[in-house]
């Protein structure tokens, strides 16, 4: 974003959106309290319209701090740069000052842009804590999309590529070397935001357009997987049961009857309203978006009950392993106490490692 042409102004923008576009994520420091309190206000005020212009301002007071120390202590190493006939090292050797308000204001751009890649995912986003904890989503994009990496680090790279065969050849910058890959770049991924959209919005048209053993949804939503904008993870729920069925929206066409897995609601019981009274069971649920939980007896109850919790947008039918991620437990005593809670990690407790304690219902 920087070579677009918002580093033509003042020196140290590079830096100052770089640092902005990434300290949103300065909320995973509340993992240290535990993955509960990790999983709360994972993306919650540090993400929101209202925290953006505390995080734009933190982080120009850590670029301020930075360039006053580096005025006070010069490096001895640092030299002049000479005078080229490339742009770029023409802005350098102008040595451009501070312009310390328009430094906020990329700073605030740099943070908006990370809400706007947080949207486009399926994880969500509280856009308007404290206001308005409902989360949003656009899940439109996969959280790692190979397409956009591609596109993006061929706009920083190939510029410099070409930049050395233009010397070579003797030919001279006519711009700031990267400003036309960069633009290029932004380019080609609002273009991949567009189809994906589209294919989004095709695919859930098909869902909703349909019955499922019989009953009527109430919600549906489509997930991407990774590069194909075509194919979809469908998830729906209808009064009784959810159901994920897989969706291709170049037709669109879905084969719900033969494919996927059904999920019946469970009645409530005592262990599951202990269960999600928790404080496992509140995060969870308001953070999830098609909340599935099984409570199993362990050992005829006489040594409680394990409540597993998951969120069936995540839970795509190929995945490798089993389960799907972002899963959580909570462990009750015999009378309904709560003895321990978490997200799944790989020592934390499963029905698997407990099959002998486990009595069906």
């Amino acid at each position: 974003m920087e070579r677009t042409g918002f580093n033509r102004r003042t020196a140290l923008a590079t830096l100052t959106m770089t640092l902005a576009a990434e300290a949103a994520d300065i909320d995973v420091l509340w993992g240290i309290k535990g993955s509960i309190a990790d999983l709360e206000h994972h993306r919650g005020i540090t993400h929101s319209f209202v925290g953006v212009p505390f995080v734009a301002a933190f982080v120009l007071v850590l670029v301020y701090g930075w360039a006053r120390v580096r005025k006070h202590f010069p490096s001895r190493r640092r030299k002049k740069p000479l005078a080229s006939d490339n742009p770029d090292a023409r802005l350098v050797s102008q040595q451009l000052p501070e312009r310390w308000g328009y430094l906020y204001f990329l700073a605030l751009i740099a943070a908006l842009s990370h809400l706007l890649l947080d949207y486009t995912t399926a994880y969500g986003i509280r856009l308007f804590e404290p206001f308005n904890y409902r989360w949003y989503s656009w899940d439109i994009v996969f959280i790692v999309e190979p397409l956009m990496l591609v596109v993006l680090l061929a706009g920083l790279t190939l510029p410099s590529l070409f930049g050395l065969v233009n010397q070579e050849i003797g030919v001279r910058s006519k711009g700031p070397r990267g400003r036309g890959g960069a633009i290029f770049a932004l380019v080609c991924v609002v273009v991949i935001w567009g189809v994906r959209d589209f294919q989004h919005r095709r695919a859930l048209s098909s869902l909703d357009a349909r019955t499922y053993d019989g009953a009527e949804p109430l919600r549906v939503a489509a997930y991407p997987y990774m590069v194909t904008p075509f194919r979809w993870y469908g998830v729906v729920e209808t009064a009784n049961f959810f159901k994920n069925v897989p969706v291709n929206s170049l037709g669109p066409e879905i084969d719900g009857e033969s494919q996927g897995t059904t999920y019946y609601k469970p009645e409530e019981t005592p262990a599951s309203l202990a269960a999600k009274a928790s404080y496992m069971g509140r995060v969870y649920l308001d953070w999830a978006v098609f909340p599935y939980l099984q409570v199993y007896r362990l050992r005829d109850g006489t040594l409680g009950y394990l409540a597993e919790f998951q969120d069936l947008r995540y839970a795509y039918p190929d995945l490798r392993g089993g389960r799907s991620p972002l899963t959580g437990y909570v462990f009750l005593s015999p009378d309904l106490n709560v003895l321990d809670e978490g997200m799944h990690t790989r020592n934390s407790p499963t029905v698997e490692s407990l099959e002998e304690e486990r009595q069906p219902k």
